[in-house]
């Protein structure tokens, strides 16, 4: 069965390839122009109560994978909520430009190399609370027994992305039409108690609701 569908993961490394191309030669043929890089506020700034959340510590992210991430700036923090026994993590980080290669790791990428192995991955609806929704990447990951499911995804001018690929084509489209490629990745990790998935997404849905409307202060349209 797995053979029947190979087809499909070359044909996505296919057009990963030819749009990582299309990138590269498109950022080298306006290298020499001023890309448009918009004021945005620190995000040490960010709010330490976010609706029903509180911080409950303030992370540091430590020199070495600072140097591997390449953001522009970063937030790392521990926020709780009353219904909730268990701290929860925000983590930001903002990329003013995406023209030398620097962009965001997924966290498919970086959690493994913490010593957290997948389990499952899709996507999940949030709903705002305007009523509006967006999707967010679900995953599912263990270490020894203890187990989390992180939620997260690209932000850039006002818009949510979950996927890596729609993600690099909006950049690119950006940097033709406004010449400006700064993105963010916006990830929460809530941890699992009891085996209950289904209460940690319901915190993880709360505190993305909670964030949510703040993000869009920090990030340019």
């Amino acid at each position: 069965m797995a053979e029947q569908f190979s087809f499909l993961r070359r044909r996505q490394w296919q057009i990963l390839t030819v749009l990582m191309l299309a990138q590269a030669a498109f950022y080298y043929g306006r290298a020499k122009s001023t890309e448009h890089v918009p004021i945005v506020r620190p995000l040490a700034e960010f709010p330490k109560t976010v609706g029903s959340w509180q911080m409950a510590e303030e992370g540091v992210v430590e020199q070495e994978v600072r140097e591997v991430l390449k953001a522009d700036d970063l937030l790392s923090r521990m926020y709780r909520s009353s219904s909730f026994a268990i701290p929860a993590n925000l983590f930001i980080g903002y990329f003013k430009s995406q023209r030398t290669g620097v962009a965001p790791h997924s966290p498919k990428n970086c959690l493994p190399g913490s010593g957290w192995e997948p389990s499952r991955s899709g996507f999940m609806q949030v709903t705002l609370g305007n009523g509006e929704s967006i999707e967010v990447n679900r995953y599912v990951v263990a270490r020894g027994e203890q187990k989390s499911i992180v939620a997260y995804w690209y932000q850039s001018r006002n818009r949510v992305v979950a996927s890596e690929y729609s993600a690099k084509i909006h950049t690119v489209l950006d940097s033709m039409r406004y010449n400006r490629t700064d993105a963010a990745i916006v990830r929460v990790v809530v941890p699992v108690m009891g085996n209950d998935e289904q209460l940690a997404e319901k915190e993880v849905s709360d505190l993305i609701r909670a964030v949510f409307p703040h993000l869009m202060t920090y990030f340019p349209a």
